[in-house]
């Protein structure tokens, strides 16, 4: 028997934790989940608890052998100037991402539930399969950046093109630029990565223009939408709906793995977008409906960045789940029909979190002040719509 979804979740992801002052903090999945039970959305049966880790061949898929060895030898080193060379020649000493013990099984831990989901849908078990602590994009094959160590989303991704020689939309949209994903995949025709995000002139990685499009035979198989710093909700979802809906007639994908990062709500304090909850309400919405009009249902989603933990992760992340399962909730909640969020969940965390938690699963709009260059900004970003369909 099929079940609908899977909600993936390997216990030993929470010890993915740099230091305490942080801002990637894995309280946010402990957040998600509660709110869920909360919500009578997920019980503890529902929840697959890997009870292993992948071994380093499939590291290897996406990362050098000396790089996965070095991130190992940071555990067990002594030496602490042996440490010091390793992790700056990795990219394991900077402000962004530092080594901490146990780096290497959180990461693997991470890497192992993006399998699992993979491998759940890809399988037939599962249409879909939910891991919100995957999504880690920025890594590359011999280097850690951006909070990101292992490339868990191109490890899945390539695991699928090995084993079922399925054909995979990528579909990332955080608000910084799948970079790592994107450059894993750059010549391959059978792997289209598409990329939503604030525009690299203002934002980490720097990188996600709309004129990177592939070389060789992945030439036009990857797409990106740089949009403008403070674009708001219909900016956002016109460009996404304008652009994803192209690209995924165009690519005819076997299979959609979406990356989640929810880091371009206005209260995000690492980026410029001026989003609400609005665009984490209808994304799930958009991807669900393309993943049953292309891809036969088959949809993979993985977590990603979000650094206002407490006030909108675990909202977002949430209505993934919900959409996914066909939860009544989600569209409830869409349509403005349920507005308060688990009177339980609010006052078991409010005394942990350092900022007033929302009682609802909408945005007070009087929270978040229009721009005042909205125009142009919309304008801007529907030029970028232009280039990045022109071809198709």
């Amino acid at each position: 028997m099929v079940s609908n979804a899977v909600f993936i979740h390997h216990p030993d992801s929470s010890g993915y934790k740099f230091h305490d002052d942080h801002p990637f903090d894995p309280i946010r999945q402990a957040l998600t989940i509660d709110l869920l039970k909360e919500t009578q959305a997920l019980t503890n049966e529902q929840i697959i608890r890997p009870d292993y880790l992948i071994d380093d061949d499939m590291l290897k898929l996406v990362h050098r052998h000396d790089y996965v060895q070095a991130v190992k030898l940071l555990d067990t080193e002594d030496d602490p100037r042996s440490k010091a060379v390793l992790a700056e020649q990795f990219g394991l000493q900077t402000e962004d991402t530092p080594f901490f013990p146990g780096l290497h099984k959180a990461a693997c831990a991470i890497v192992t539930g993006s399998v699992e989901a993979a491998e759940a849908v890809m399988s037939g078990r599962a249409l879909h399969a939910f891991h919100l602590a995957g999504g880690l994009h920025h890594a590359f094959p011999d280097r850690a950046a951006g909070f990101c160590v292992y490339n868990d989303a191109a490890i899945a991704i390539t695991h699928i093109r090995n084993k079922y020689n399925a054909r995979v939309l990528y579909i990332d949209t955080d608000v910084h630029h799948g970079d790592g994903v994107q450059w894993s995949f750059y010549d391959d025709p059978d792997v289209c990565t598409y990329s939503i995000h604030e525009t690299g002139k203002y934002l980490f990685p720097g990188t996600g223009y709309a004129y990177e499009k592939g070389v060789d035979k992945g030439f036009g198989a990857c797409f990106n939408v740089p949009l403008e710093p403070f674009t708001e909700d219909e900016s956002w979802l016109e460009s996404f709906n304008v652009t994803i809906r192209k690209v995924i007639e165009a690519f005819k994908p076997d299979v959609i793995l979406s990356q989640h990062g929810c880091d371009a709500h206005a209260y995000d304090p690492l980026s410029h977008i001026h989003c609400s909850m609005r665009i984490y309400q209808e994304i799930p919405a958009i991807l669900h409906e393309l993943a049953h009009t292309y891809t036969e249902g088959r949809w993979i989603a993985l977590g990603g960045g979000g650094y206002d933990i407490w006030r909108v992760v675990p909202r977002a992340w949430a209505q993934v789940w919900l959409e996914m399962t066909d939860h009544p909730l989600a569209a409830a909640i869409r349509a403005h029909e349920v507005k308060a969020l688990p009177a339980d969940w609010l006052l078991r965390w409010k005394s942990e979190s350092p900022v007033p938690l929302p009682d609802n699963w909408q945005d007070d709009s009087s929270a978040i002040p229009p721009i005042p260059r909205r125009d142009i900004i919309n304008e801007q970003n529907r030029n970028t719509q232009s280039i990045v369909i022109q071809d198709l």
